[in-house]
């Protein structure tokens, strides 16, 4: 990844080079051959040449993250430093972070989590009615991106009718180019006008979700500016309609692709909840920024004020000084202590909800559907940016 230039210093990484779209997985490999070479990359990022440091080791990436003084979420992807956007809450900092999450805490909280059991059990149960007796699917479209997203959409008030537009916006903003090409941006617009008018709906006639609520939430005495409303709702977007969606992806080609650990969990149900763990340390996919907001240094190296560090999950997941075996998936691993949900007063808000999904989802289709494989004639695709699958095609005896 990194070479000599020709004064002999060592030639910058390139995020763009590493962000190619690839074969799945090669995204991770990537960062586990940085993490070989040493703990700390300088890079760049973007037209501009942002300078960055990409981290590898866990020790130094969750030290950034527990360190909110001195790396700011101000800004969280490198060839954006000075970001013409605010996601809410995970750009802001201290006592408005925390009010911020104070307010979404009653939504994804283990007791609301667990109220909302039965209609994730329906929603997998309803999909695989749909898919089961076809023999074969496209994973990542006929699956993970209908059933945690339509569990999202309807806590969130979103119409699931929407949900082609909405994704078609979504894979603009997280998958092409990056959040500051002109195609990104048109999409967050689009979001964002999208949103205003359901604001204005939603004002005018409130219902039990979390976007009316929203409307009517105070900080510190004051009423939230449609503006923060605006940046809420985009971020929830965002997050909402990605992140468990890729994960089952991820954990469903494992399974195809290790037939031994598929029989040990459909023969032993109760592995299920670790097995769910290590695929969440195993491919992780979230790489999360930070802003330095003074000069400091991290695994020796220099990092000025106004500089970002790139802080890959995966590869703090795979770090061989935190896991025995780090490089190898245990679906009964004891001591799991990962990064997969970020550390730190950011540390993911809607964690309980992603497990219960899931575990739900996964046991829901391997008690359907036991014995599958992959589609050989069928390539798998993976992007960069926020890394992920296109696709996953799967095959089985109808």
């Amino acid at each position: 990844m990194t070479g000599e230039a020709d004064g002999g210093a060592p030639t910058p990484l390139r995020l763009e080079d590493l962000n190619v779209p690839s074969g799945p997985c090669a995204h991770f490999e990537r960062y586990d051959l940085l993490r070989d070479q040493a703990p700390a990359h300088p890079g760049v990022a973007g037209a501009q040449d942002h300078p960055f440091l990409l981290v590898s080791e866990m020790a130094d990436i969750r030290a950034c993250f527990q360190n909110p003084a001195v790396f700011s979420s101000s800004a969280v992807v490198p060839h954006t430093p000075d970001p013409p956007y605010l996601w809410i809450p995970e750009m802001l900092d201290g006592r408005r972070h925390q009010r911020w999450r104070q307010l979404l805490g009653p939504f994804f909280a283990p007791s609301a989590v667990a109220r909302y059991k039965p209609r994730v059990h329906a929603v997998i149960n309803g999909i695989l009615d749909e898919v089961a007796p076809d023999g074969g699917c496209d994973f990542v479209a006929d699956v993970a991106l209908r059933f945690p997203n339509t569990i999202f959409m309807e806590i969130m008030g979103l119409p699931v009718a929407d949900a082609s537009t909405f994704q078609d916006w979504e894979t603009a903003i997280l998958h092409v180019g990056n959040s500051a090409s002109e195609g990104s941006l048109a999409a967050m617009r689009e979001v964002v006008n999208y949103f205003a008018a359901l604001i204005r709906r939603r004002r005018a006639e409130p219902r039990r979700d979390m976007l009316s609520a929203a409307t009517a939430w105070r900080i510190e005495g004051e009423p939230v500016s449609d503006e923060d409303l605006l940046g809420f709702c985009l971020l929830m977007f965002m997050a909402g309609l990605d992140t468990v969606a890729m994960q089952l992806s991820y954990s469903m080609l494992h399974l195809a692709r290790h037939p031994e650990d598929r029989c040990r969990l459909v023969a032993d149900p109760a592995l299920w909840d670790g097995a769910v763990e290590e695929f969440l340390r195993y491919y992780s996919f979230v790489s999360p920024g930070r802003k330095a907001v003074t000069d400091t240094e991290v695994a020796g190296c220099p990092v000025r004020a106004g500089e970002m560090v790139f802080l890959p999950l995966v590869s703090a997941n795979r770090d061989p000084k935190e896991f025995p075996d780090a490089d190898k998936v245990i679906i009964d691993r004891r001591e799991n202590r990962h990064l997969a949900f970020g550390a730190g007063p950011h540390r993911c808000l809607g964690s309980h909800l992603a497990r219960q999904e899931l575990l739900i989802g996964l046991r829901a289709w391997h008690e359907r559907i036991p014995d599958y494989d992959l589609d050989a004639a069928v390539p798998i695709r993976e992007h960069g940016g926020q890394v992920g699958l296109d696709n996953l095609p799967l095959r089985w005896a109808a």
